[in-house]
């Protein structure tokens, strides 16, 4: 078993547990600000599980009819979370706008302020994980559920804020006022989620960092070349394409343009993890001049 695919499964795990404590801490409270914390909880579950089959999908080796693999599954998985993030803080402006007009006293909110606490700890815990090692292993569903949960942790805290200000004060209209403001954070972070996996969805080219990485490979790996040009770059997941021309003398043999694709590829590689190098190789009367010089 890959380390994503265990890295998903404990976020199924660990959502269980979480949203357990948050319905413990709703039935407790009766509070409208908890049950939607509860509500945006479930979301986790679900995210959890398409991040869960997006990974297994995007392991899957080309195919016949997938010959460039499958790892923008784990995209259409990120874009699942972002859009379910959105449907979690319009159902929580929901249930905040059904209760600040009827606000009513809770039932043992600091009982319930406590075990709620506990599942925002254990959330940030694990979505600092996710996005760490979500990261390491370049997983876009990996690193959106992170930061999926990040929204849980700070919805958590503002919760948390809103029902201890209204237990000190007995202004009870602050928990839900202070739901349906945390609704509005999450909208936005939902909004960033989809937008991010769309980008790969579209075949974005890669950072200009990463890119200025691939510029420089090519420049001090490809020599006995003349230049490369019409340089393309996309991400898939976990994989990044990398596509361009490279210019070669017209007596160069076969044998010679080949090594050098070979170096540059073995450098690219390393550069760029899990990099997929496509080359097409030019005579010298082919050449630009406006793409990468190449050094000597």
């Amino acid at each position: 078993m890959s380390d994503a695919l265990k890295l998903a499964l404990g976020s199924l795990v660990i959502g269980c547990v979480v949203l357990c404590l948050k319905v413990l801490a709703w039935w407790m409270t009766g509070s409208v600000a908890l049950l939607s914390d509860a509500l945006e909880s479930t979301v986790n579950l679900a995210t959890a599980f398409a991040a869960l089959v997006a990974i297994r999908v995007a392991a899957r080796p080309p195919d016949a009819n997938h010959p460039y693999g499958h790892h923008k599954a784990e995209f259409f998985s990120a874009v699942l979370e972002g859009v379910m993030i959105i449907v979690a803080a319009l159902f929580i402006l929901r249930e905040a706008y059904a209760t600040v007009f009827s606000p009513q006293a809770l039932d043992a909110p600091l009982e319930g302020l406590l075990i709620n606490g506990a599942a925002t700890v254990l959330n940030a815990v694990w979505a600092s994980v996710l996005v760490r090692r979500g990261g390491g292993l370049r997983s876009p569903a990996l690193v959106a559920d992170g930061k999926h949960l990040w929204t849980d942790v700070v919805t958590s805290a503002g919760v948390a804020a809103g029902v201890l200000m209204a237990m000190l004060t007995g202004w009870w209209v602050l928990d839900p006022l202070m739901a349906a403001a945390v609704a509005a954070h999450i909208l936005w972070s939902g909004s960033r989620v989809v937008t991010q996996s769309l980008s790969g969805l579209m075949d974005e080219a890669v950072p200009e960092e990463t890119l200025a990485r691939v510029r420089d490979v090519i420049s001090t790996e490809a020599s006995g070349a003349v230049e490369a040009h019409d340089l393309r770059t996309r991400h898939a997941g976990s994989a990044t394409f990398i596509d361009f021309h490279l210019v070669v003398p017209a007596e160069m043999t076969v044998y010679d343009a080949h090594e050098i694709c070979d170096r540059v590829e073995a450098a690219m590689g390393e550069a760029v993890p899990d990099a997929r190098v496509t080359i097409h190789v030019e005579p010298e009367h082919k050449s630009k001049h406006t793409g990468i010089v190449v050094l000597d």
